[in-house]
């Protein structure tokens, strides 16, 4: 096992992500990536329908999925055995397949790849080793892309108060429980310096767009329990975090008894590879 793969595998084993269910709430409340995303991919890749797109750390296919009938072929690759079953086991498609490997080692040739994405996976990976992987993939010209979507979303006032609070309650147990979420090793805010610094990509720049969706109480009291794993992680030493989920839930279920709009906003970290 190489040092990447220790270091993801230890957080895939900590997280709780790889526990009974979690997957399957995860596919359900985690937002699926907008068309924006690989518009914007694609443009950058030159504008021609990419050949293989490769999804590093695809979770249960989400992302993957984007390109569907958008890409001659798309592999997703993963490494959380539950995650990658229940990806399997979504409507198959002739296009998309998907791979139980790490990220730094996809198996795959060198070259093959007009795109290469980490969607909210690639604080997962250490990027000393992931960056040369996707590198060696991408063909002249083909982009790497890290893009991740801010966690709390945009509903009502209230609900994205209480929401925040959550996730301030959880990053606090984390840091005193010693339980390090992926995003404490390599931040995401550090994405576009990590690329520029690998000294692999001629072009590195930051793209902001958003989706549009709805979202009742049970969308989002689902999707705040599908963020950093199950509550269960953190046993009984952590009752403020069920404070504050159960506080979610009140203000959810008292301000969005009905659907209402929902943004999400998502950061694109790319990297353009040289000779295209």
């Amino acid at each position: 096992m190489t040092i990447m793969s220790a270091f993801s595998r230890e957080l895939i084993d900590r997280s709780g992500y790889a526990g009974d269910g979690f997957a399957g709430v995860y596919d359900r409340y985690r937002p699926r990536p907008p068309a924006v995303i690989r518009d914007v991919l694609v443009r950058c890749a030159g504008g021609r329908r990419p050949r293989l797109v490769v999804d590093l750390g695809c979770g249960t296919g989400l992302s993957t999925r984007l390109w569907a009938d958008h890409a001659e072929r798309v592999v997703g690759v993963e490494a959380n055995p539950a995650m990658a079953t229940l990806a399997r086991e979504q409507e198959p498609s002739s296009t998309v397949e998907f791979a139980d490997r790490f990220a730094d080692d996809t198996g795959l040739e060198a070259g093959c790849a007009d795109i290469v994405t980490c969607a909210q996976s690639f604080h997962w990976m250490d990027p000393r080793a992931v960056l040369p992987e996707a590198a060696r993939l991408l063909r002249p010209g083909g982009v790497f892309a890290a893009y991740d979507y801010d966690v709390v979303p945009v509903v009502d006032p209230e609900v994205d108060a209480a929401f925040a609070a959550l996730i301030a309650a959880r990053a606090a147990a984390r840091k005193r429980l010693g339980l390090e979420a992926g995003a404490a090793r390599w931040p995401k805010s550090g994405h576009a310096e990590r690329l520029r610094e690998s000294g692999l990509f001629a072009h590195v720049r930051e793209v902001h767009c958003h989706s549009e969706g709805s979202a009742d109480a049970e969308r989002i009291i689902g999707l705040a329990h599908s963020i950093g794993g199950p509550v269960a992680i953190f046993g009984d030493a952590a009752p403020e975090v069920t404070r504050t989920i159960d506080a979610l839930a009140r203000v959810a279920d008292e301000r969005l008894p009905e659907p209402r709009p929902m943004l999400i906003g998502y950061t694109i970290r790319l990297g353009i590879t040289p000779g295209g």
